[in-house]
């Protein structure tokens, strides 16, 4: 049986430019696929060419980084769901570059089937070009002001210049008075007069006592007599879980930082690792581990309470402190 090599031979023309042109041109042809103009329309012939490469919108939309609402209104020719014409005619040109058409042709059958309008440009929907009658209101009262203020003080320089000019020279001459003459410099001796008493001497307040201060010595053992640290260490506060924990596990931790508002907590080591960060909640806490290099960063050290050995030593007071500085403390 002889073998058929009539479309191999075609094919061969078609690539050596030997075909004719309806061969090469067919917009059913099921060689090369449809046209640009193988349809009533550009929208219509790039839907065809996707069905026939077995291609879908979302395809198209992905290779051709073109929202697939654009690509279905370019195939319907829907122009009011489309973008400016400048967008448009690009997405034209990517459109049919990614189905294998020739992108200039297509540009050229959409400049045909869609041609440009040229119409004046028309006023903003919505605006209306009316002056607020309130406006006018407010510029007549403040002429009318600024004229009434023009007029008194010309009225006021006229009424001193007519007063002012009754009056003879002579007259003002005499209501002006001289100046007293400066008194003389004592010539005598000068007496002293004897010493005054030194002021008394200021008593010492009585000191002040908490209520109840000696009460809670009295129960902790401490003598009644101590100094001010000695009572704030007897009444230290301890550390009372008023939100979550993080950090190392209980009992492995000699300093916790707890947050009376909310505010940003970040540790990290000596070699810039960040072994936590989190914006705690006011009540929330933070056991810190025990190990080299440890840095506290916060976002305002007053929001924040820290404990050593489960009691309150005090506030942080600066945005960055080392841990070891906190244990020392």
């Amino acid at each position: 049986m002889p073998l058929d090599t009539a479309r191999v031979t075609d094919d061969l023309n078609v690539l050596l430019g030997n075909a004719p042109v309806d061969a090469r041109t067919n917009p059913m042809n099921d060689a090369y696929g449809p046209m640009v103009d193988s349809a009533p329309t550009l929208g219509a012939a790039l839907r065809a060419a996707r069905e026939f490469q077995g291609l879908d919108l979302e395809d198209l939309a992905q290779s051709t980084r073109i929202r697939k609402n654009y690509l279905s209104a370019l195939e319907d020719m829907r122009m009011e769901d489309l973008p400016s014409r400048p967008f448009t005619l690009g997405y034209v040109r990517s459109y049919a570059k990614a189905l294998g058409l020739d992108p200039e042709a297509a540009v050229a059958r959409f400049r045909m089937d869609a041609p440009e309008e040229d119409q004046a440009l028309r006023a903003p929907v919505g605006v209306r070009r009316e002056r607020d009658p309130r406006l006018s209101l407010f510029v007549g009262a403040g002429v009318i002001v600024v004229i009434g203020v023009v007029a008194w003080n010309v009225a006021q320089h006229q009424i001193l210049d007519d007063g002012s000019s009754k009056v003879p020279a002579t007259q003002i001459a005499q209501t002006v008075k001289a100046p007293p003459p400066p008194s003389a410099a004592p010539t005598g001796p000068i007496r002293v007069d004897a010493s005054l008493p030194a002021p008394p001497e200021s008593t010492t307040p009585t000191p002040y006592v908490t209520p109840g201060l000696e009460a809670t010595s009295a129960a902790s053992g401490a003598p009644a007599s101590a100094s001010p640290a000695d009572a704030v260490a007897a009444t230290a506060t301890p550390f009372v879980a008023k939100g979550a924990v993080y950090g190392a596990p209980p009992g492995s931790a000699t300093v916790i930082l707890q947050a009376t508002k909310a505010a940003s907590l970040v540790v990290h080591g000596g070699d810039g690792a960040v072994y936590f960060a989190k914006e705690l909640a006011p009540g929330e806490a933070y056991r810190a581990p025990m190990l080299k290099g440890i840095t506290i960063d916060v976002s305002e050290p007053a929001a924040f309470n820290y404990f050593v050995g489960g009691q309150l030593k005090g506030q942080l007071t600066g945005l960055d402190t080392p841990l070891s500085k906190l244990v020392g403390g």
